[in-house]
């Protein structure tokens, strides 16, 4: 990196950058957590039934995840303050759009698609323009960052409460436009970080030749790597393990309010379940970072994330066993402690198993796979529960999918862990036993002249 950045990273303005990254995580990845609010007042007004409403929330969590490559394209066509600006006006024109919907389709394609998309940009630009302004304390400065994701969980729910009370859901969706477009302020603050390249020369003649199928074949290995999926075990268990997870882990974010109120809570108290996951998350979330990083997990890191989807399974039998309003607290108590877990670890682990300079490559499959399953999964279990009148499948599915995962990630780690010493003891050369092993990989840059990563897209859970 250019000594001209090194004298501007991590001082100054870059702070003024946090703050920014704050308030848009807040804005976007803690967006979604408000729509089971709305979740019986949609159903009621546009008479869907559980499936086709949760279709709604769905999409819009699908493509926030699932977006990333498009986003990396982007940001290196016109940079961070670009993408996160018009992600901004995305978001801002797709929720005035939806007060107008006269039906649950139209609602999927301007609330979903059009803020999920927005939503998408905004975020993950702005990771992005975040390592460009830390480079010493670029660990620190994501850590402080994903904090607006919990103060996001903990206030859209509070506000879209009161709003809902006062004006109903369109005028709602019509106030939540202006507030999103605030993505284009926090992008303004993004100012382009130029870098003196040492040397850099144009691309040789011979890449501006190469044929459009060459060049798309490029694309996909840049951002989608299928080739580390298929060489790389560790990696190929840990992404089936994620997207076998999210079938589940979504689903008390979109059913816990509707069903509280089903079942006799007031529906300002259901909507306070969904802020105490988030404030909660505020202050688990960073310790579980910081202990995971210790030297005693060295290694262990994917046990310990197995352990937290185990746990958030398991906690579902508790809204199994009664909907009082003091259980359901416990439930959300001990729900945001695993999230929490999960949250901190889904990425320090994805970058035990991958190499640093493929990681943006296998991240870009990874975050595809997961959105599919994040996609289908509540409009499968909403259908399963029009056809039952049972909320208690919600919680039955979730529990199945997030339990299920956990062993299938932690049983096959050990036994890859097992082969591993096997080959090991074999004497079977380094070279080959390095492409199946799974390592500790540096999860934070190793000296303060490594370079922020030219496109970066990352998603939070």
């Amino acid at each position: 990196i250019p000594s001209a950045l090194l004298c501007r990273s991590d001082r100054g303005w870059a702070w003024m950058v946090l703050l920014a990254a704050v308030l848009l995580q807040g804005l976007t990845l803690g967006f979604p957590s408000c729509i089971g609010v709305f979740f019986t007042d949609l159903q009621h007004e546009f008479q869907a039934s559980n499936s086709e409403t949760s279709w709604f929330p769905s999409i819009m969590v699908a493509v926030l995840h699932g977006g990333g490559p498009l986003c990396s394209i982007l940001v290196k066509r016109f940079g961070c303050r670009f993408a996160v600006m018009l992600g901004g006006l995305l978001s801002g024109v797709g929720m005035v759009s939806s007060s107008f919907c006269k039906s649950i389709s139209q609602l999927y394609l301007t609330a979903g698609l059009i803020t999920g998309l927005g939503s998408c940009f905004s975020f993950q630009a702005g990771v992005t323009a975040l390592g460009y302004y830390f480079v010493r304390w670029r660990t620190l400065a994501n850590a402080m960052a994903s904090t607006g994701v919990s103060l996001g969980f903990t206030l859209w729910p509070l506000l879209s409460q009161y709003l809902l009370d006062e004006m109903g859901w369109r005028n709602t969706f019509l106030i939540f436009g202006g507030i999103l477009l605030n993505c284009c302020v926090c992008g303004a603050i993004m100012r382009p970080v130029q870098l003196l390249s040492n040397g850099a020369s144009s691309p040789h003649p011979e890449l501006q030749q190469q044929t459009r199928r060459t060049a798309c074949f490029q694309m996909l290995q840049k951002y989608l790597a299928f080739d580390i999926f298929c060489q790389n075990k560790g990696y190929q268990i840990y992404t089936i393990g994620v997207t076998w997870m999210m079938m589940g882990f979504a689903l008390p974010h979109v059913y816990l309010v509707p069903y509280a109120i089903q079942n006799g809570v007031e529906e300002r108290r259901a909507a306070l379940l969904i802020s105490v996951i988030g404030f909660i998350n505020i202050f688990i979330r960073p310790l579980t970072g910081l202990l995971s990083g210790h030297r005693v997990f060295t290694g262990r890191r994917i046990y310990l994330f197995s352990l937290a989807v185990l746990l958030c399974g398991l906690s579902n039998f508790i809204c199994i066993t009664s909907a009082e309003f003091s259980v359901l607290i416990v439930y959300c108590v001990i729900l945001s402690i695993a999230m929490s877990g999960i949250g901190a670890l889904t990425f320090q682990v994805l970058m035990d198993v991958v190499e640093m300079d493929r990681f943006s490559s296998a991240l870009g499959l990874f975050t595809i796979l997961e959105s599919i399953t994040l996609l289908i999964g509540p409009p499968l279990t909403g259908l399963l529960v029009d056809i039952t009148s049972d909320f208690h499948y919600v919680f039955y599915n979730s529990s199945f999918f997030l339990i299920s995962a956990a062993l299938f990630m932690g049983l096959s780690f050990c036994a890859l862990e097992k082969k591993n010493k096997l080959k090991e003891a074999s004497k079977v050369p380094l070279d080959n036993a390095s492409r199946y092993e799974y390592n500790e990989m540096p999860t934070e840059p190793q000296c303060e002249s490594q370079s922020p990563p030219a496109v970066v897209y990352i998603t939070s859970i």
